[in-house]
């Protein structure tokens, strides 16, 4: 097996031995791309890596990498003969680059596949066939961009605060190694060279390959990336890819254009390279930021002719091998939100049911119907009921009337003559109101009408 592996290899993935089949690196890029993808590409839960696979992995990873022992470069030494004299010689090690992040990628392999064993134990939420029935999923609804996905369900009440620490606590572990992989590979493709291919299909400035409305943006006065991205519509996937490739390709066209120039600048020309340099550092910012607010995004045109006439075999292992830890990473974070999203679809249902104001029932709705009409006819059936002034007297009013009815009837003792005299303002003004009523021809009480 691994001999038929490494024979592919040598030959360029080109089995009639004609010399038509790519290039070494290429090749061996491929060979890691579609191992990690057959291993890789079935881990659609969140569960530990088949042990077959995990070892079929390791295995042939180990082949692949083995390649890289054997790139080396010279490095200065100093050797102590037997007489005791010190002479500087040349030797051989592993080239700097592979000799820094190999070990870091297989860090960050080992952790990856560690993170994936944590979900060994039960956990509480399950897995449902992506070909069972509505009753079996319940109330998840499915994404049709996931639609091969095996549906996740959770308890009707939610997952526990325990549990959604945990996973949170996960997915922030898993976050922290597709960061470090994104950085990795990101470097390794900026050491890559630009293809001549990819020049000669540009255009000539920058402004024709952006757009003159995004132009103005970048090379406005005040610029603000999240601005940028914010007036653009990002939410289909192939809008995204387009605006990477356009400021890449502006990015390539400014750097040719100052490097082609640096040698020979007058004042005027220092003036428009530095502007240049500002706009490339501004174009590089929006890249950055998609990058990491998009990490699952697909490869621009750029980054796919660097990888296909990349010539540099240990360029291609490290670059290969970071965007299948890449994407693994993000397979992983992708699993953890769904989990993350069935929860919070069962959360808002239970929330919407507390809040739903009770239904009545039939029966309860009509014997509310006939108490409304027997409380109608009971009022028709009473007498009717005339209001008088008496009604809406007050007990101030009564101690007034009552004062003088006693001083027209001359009834008043000395007592009662006592407590005229406390309540005199009121009765003064009350009286002089029942004198106009007199001198109107009214009578003197309103008890004295009925």
């Amino acid at each position: 097996m691994v001999r038929d592996k490494f024979s592919k290899l040598l030959l360029g993935e080109d089995m009639s031995g004609t010399g038509k089949g790519v290039s070494s690196a290429l090749a061996l890029s491929n060979a890691i791309t579609n191992l990690a993808a057959s291993v890789f590409g079935e881990q659609r839960r969140l569960q530990p890596m088949a042990a077959d696979q995990k070892a079929r992995w390791r295995k042939e990873i180990d082949w692949l990498l083995s390649v890289a022992d054997h790139i080396v470069e010279f490095v200065p030494s100093k050797q102590v003969s037997d007489d005791g004299t010190s002479m500087e010689i040349m030797i051989t090690q592993q080239r700097q680059d592979l000799q820094m992040n190999i070990p870091a990628l297989r860090k960050l392999d080992a952790m990856l596949l560690e993170y994936l064993d944590n979900f060994k134990e039960e956990q509480e939420f399950w897995y449902v066939s992506k070909d069972a029935d509505e009753s079996e999923r319940g109330n998840t609804r499915r994404q049709d961009d996931k639609w091969w996905l095996p549906t996740v369900r959770v308890p009707p009440n939610g997952l526990s605060d325990a549990s959604r620490k945990w996973l949170q606590n996960q997915k922030d572990l898993v976050g922290q190694v597709l960061k470090a992989a994104m950085a990795i590979n990101a470097n390794v493709l900026m050491e890559m060279n630009v293809p001549e291919t990819y020049i000669e299909s540009l255009p000539k400035n920058g402004k024709s390959t952006l757009g003159d409305s995004m132009y103005k943006i970048i090379t406005d006065d005040h610029f603000d990336p999240e601005e940028l991205l914010g007036s653009l519509d990002l939410s289909a996937e192939h809008n995204t890819v387009d605006l990477k490739n356009r400021i890449e390709a502006s990015v390539v066209i400014w750097q040719r254009k100052m490097t082609q120039k640096e040698g020979k600048l007058s004042w005027g020309h220092g003036v428009k390279f530095e502007k240049r340099e500002r706009f490339e550092a501004r174009a590089e910012n929006v890249l950055l930021l998609l990058k990491h607010r998009f990490p699952g995004i697909a490869q621009s045109a750029l980054d796919i002719s660097k990888i296909q006439y990349n010539r540099d075999v240990g360029l291609a292992i490290l670059e290969s091998y970071s965007r299948s830890l890449e994407s693994l990473a993000f397979t992983v974070m992708s699993r953890i939100e769904d989990v993350v999203h069935a929860d919070s679809l069962v959360q808002d249902a239970t929330t919407q049911e507390s809040m739903r104001i009770p239904s009545l029932s039939a029966d309860d709705m009509d014997r509310i119907v006939l108490d409304a009409k027997a409380e109608v006819e009971r009022l028709r059936r009473m007498e009717p009921f005339s209001a008088t002034l008496f009604d809406f007297v007050g007990p101030r009013d009564l101690v007034v009337e009552e004062t003088l009815d006693f001083h027209n009837t001359g009834f008043m003792d000395d007592a009662q003559a006592r407590k005229l005299t406390k309540v005199s303002p009121i009765a003064t003004r009350r009286f002089s109101y029942l004198e106009k009523l007199e001198n109107l021809g009214g009578t003197r009480s309103p008890i004295s009408r009925h």
